[in-house]
């Protein structure tokens, strides 16, 4: 093959021509991965599973590896990676990237109010034809202008000043809504103006994954966007995951504009750009007000942050007429909604005891009107976010309230910090002890939460420890459901878990929706349970971070709960799997004399087992082994493969890794059979587990 020079996008590739053949090979995989992500990024309608995506990328990517002169500026396979940036290039927009007027009437009375200046200015009588109008959302993101030539993306840019931004478009290709070409016969010039946001879900997914990792998080969902773009280094932006609406159009050539505003984003959706569907045409400021209503109605169940929503004279041509004054455009304004965030002051840090013992800082705020309510108390989360906010008692701090999340703080404004401020440390400020039941509080190795560890005694915990004590997999006490456990401690008929072993059946009858048969297959089902295992008694007690597994791992072990009691953290270790951090919360839990009482408080009211229950017996066929299921079995259950893995002397785990022995697939198995596949573990059916059994 003989050696030529081509030009890529932006940058330039040496190399031998590729053999014939190929370059339709590659096109036809990068149109693949196209549709593949306009149905999945744009559409929400995937018609292939992600494993096939996968398949069809490593393809191209192997293709354009061994032919560097097959990549093109707008292959898939160039959304991620380059070297990062100096710095970001100005850019002077063609077109400038003007703001729009904002009504700061946030009544329906602000619709009339633009309506009536329209109206004004194209000289129209009160008889005169209602105007019609375009309506959409106004998104709390970053503005960014899309460039394409010839259906290539060649350039995204920020709005900058309105007249010059910055190109940020190594990041921009890391977006996979927004397309690399477009779809059917381009303009010859294409600017589409837009919006880069990230969504609610995913900036919760985002700081969730950053916190288990001990890394920053974000502050809002528009900081996480607007960071994200300006970053010099695509491969962090990357790993963001940033979304993007078309909202309008900047330069064109070459293409017959529609008439009206509406047509022009149905235009861009087919074009393969994602269209916001919260949007409508209507006649009169009535439609917009009634627009404004019901956006400001459902605003907390959209999945992404607006502050307000926009009308535009659907008309292009009388907007034209209308023209700008200043910077702003006469024919839009941006009706706004109640700000969600504001500054206050943090007048104290209280704590709040959880379900799970999680004991969690709660800011006390000097009363503002946030998100439409008046807010006095915000979410501080954990000590990891409080240090990395550095939030004081007497900050001036900027609270966040979006719909139904529980408001919180997501700055400090330190330039009003007061003189002499101490940092908060929640552990010494409750004395290390849980402030509900004052059982001792604690930090274990890896977690992010302080936890209470009186998990069997603390009123907070009360609820949550009793119905795992009932579940099937525990005590399996049928009958006592989520409903009649609160009633049960509501009422304050049961203050500790051995109380239900006290309950009688006119107490039970006379509860709500409990008739006497209820109540007597429930005392049936309590008196069945005292006739328990160590194993089932152990997990039972909800220690943190034992699970069935370890339980029965415990019991085979110590053989007596006197000996597991006994055991400190590092005789805990000898147990097969039992690490550090396990350890230290079995002996924490059993360290707590809170805990120990209510033991002994079930065992007097007649929960018993067989001694010696667990001791370690004879090597079954599978000892050793450690399985995975996956799917749905043809003729078992999970539990029943999992029992008699169990007794052949294998384990269950719920995680495939390196240390995986089988993993057991059924129908529908999913994500565990992929990694299982890509780690190169042995996979079985029914069939293949059915005859390790019987070896």
């Amino acid at each position: 093959m003989a050696d030529t020079q081509i030009q890529v996008g932006l940058f330039q590739v040496n190399g031998p021509v590729a053999q014939p053949g190929l370059s339709e090979q590659a096109n036809a995989l990068r149109a693949k991965l196209r549709r593949y992500d306009h149905e999945y990024y744009v559409l929400d309608d995937p018609s292939v599973p992600d494993s096939e995506y996968d398949r069809v990328f490593r393809e191209l990517k192997a293709l354009e590896e061994a032919n560097p002169e097959l990549i093109t500026a707008d292959s898939p396979t160039q959304r991620v990676g380059g070297a990062p940036m100096s710095e970001l290039t100005p850019v002077r927009h063609r077109i400038p990237m003007l703001s729009i007027e904002t009504e700061t009437d946030i009544t329906p009375q602000g619709a009339h109010n633009f309506d009536a200046r329209v109206r004004k200015k194209l000289g129209l009588l009160p008889e005169d034809a209602p105007i019609e109008y375009a309506a959409e959302l106004k998104f709390d993101g970053l503005a960014l202008s899309l460039r394409y030539e010839h259906g290539l993306l060649v350039q995204a840019a920020t709005r900058g000043d309105g007249e010059v931004g910055e190109d940020v478009t190594h990041n921009i290709r890391t977006i996979r809504q927004i397309p690399l070409q477009l779809h059917g016969t381009a303009p010859d010039v294409l600017e589409v103006r837009g919006e880069v946001y990230m969504s609610r879900p995913d900036f919760e997914r985002y700081n969730a994954r950053q916190r288990e990792q001990g890394k920053p998080t974000l502050v809002n969902p528009r900081n996480g966007a607007a960071g994200s773009i300006r970053q010099l280094d695509p491969r962090l932006a990357a790993q963001r995951p940033l979304s993007f609406f078309a909202y309008g159009l900047g330069e064109t050539n070459g293409w017959n504009v529609p008439p009206t505003h509406a047509q022009v984003l149905d235009a861009l959706h087919a074009f393969g750009f994602p269209v916001c569907v919260e949007r409508t045409v209507g006649l009169g400021p009535e439609a917009l007000a009634s627009f404004h209503q019901a956006i400001a109605a459902k605003r907390d169940q959209l999945p992404y942050d607006i502050d307000g929503v926009v009308y535009k004279v659907n008309r292009l041509g009388l907007q034209r007429e209308l023209g700008f004054r200043s910077r702003e455009p006469n024919w839009a304004v941006a009706h706004k909604f109640p700000a969600q965030e504001e500054m206050t002051l943090l007048e104290h840090i209280d704590v709040q005891v959880g379900r799970t013992g999680a004991i969690t800082p709660v800011a006390r705020l000097k009363p503002v009107f946030v998100g439409g309510v008046t807010v006095t108390n915000a979410t501080l989360h954990n000590q990891d976010e409080i240090d990395r906010k550095d939030v004081r008692i007497g900050d001036t701090v900027i609270v966040r309230r979006a719909g139904d999340v529980i408001p919180e703080v997501v700055s400090v404004i330190k330039e009003r910090r007061p003189p002499g401020s101490q940092a908060y440390v929640l552990l010494e400020a409750i004395g290390h002890l849980c402030p509900i039941c004052g059982s001792h509080a604690v930090r274990l190795p890896e977690e992010v939460a302080v936890r209470c560890t009186g998990g069997l005694f603390c009123a907070a915990q009360r609820k949550q420890a009793m119905l795992h004590f009932a579940s099937r997999r525990a005590m399996d006490i049928e009958g006592l459901g989520e409903k009649l456990v609160d009633q049960l401690v509501d009422g304050q008929l049961v203050t500790t878990l051995a109380d239900i072993y006290h309950l009688d059946l006119a107490t039970l009858a006379g509860l709500e929706r409990m008739a006497e048969k209820s109540a007597q297959n429930l005392l049936d089902a309590l008196q069945k349970s005292k006739q328990a295992t160590l194993h089932r008694f152990i997990y039972a007690l909800g220690i943190r971070n034992v699970g069935e597994a370890t339980a029965k791992d415990l019991a085979r072990y110590f053989g007596k709960l006197e000996a597991l009691q006994a055991a400190d953290a590092e005789a805990l270790q000898q147990v097969p799997d039992v690490g550090p951090v396990v350890a230290r919360s079995i002996a924490e839990f059993f360290a707590e004399e809170h805990n120990r009482e209510v033991i002994r408080k079930l065992i007097d009211a007649g929960v018993q087992w067989e001694e010696g229950e667990g001791q370690p017996a004879s090597s079954g066929k599978l000892e050793g082994k450690t399985f995975v299921l996956t799917g749905t079995l043809p003729t078992m259950s999970r539990e029943e493969a999992k029992e008699r893995i169990e007794a052949a002397g294998g384990k269950v785990s719920g995680s495939v890794s390196k240390k995986t022995s089988y993993v057991v697939a059924g129908s529908e198995a999913g994500s565990k059979l992929n990694k299982a596949q890509e780690l190169g573990l042995s996979i079985l059916d029914e069939a293949g587990l059915l005859g390790l059994l019987a070896e």
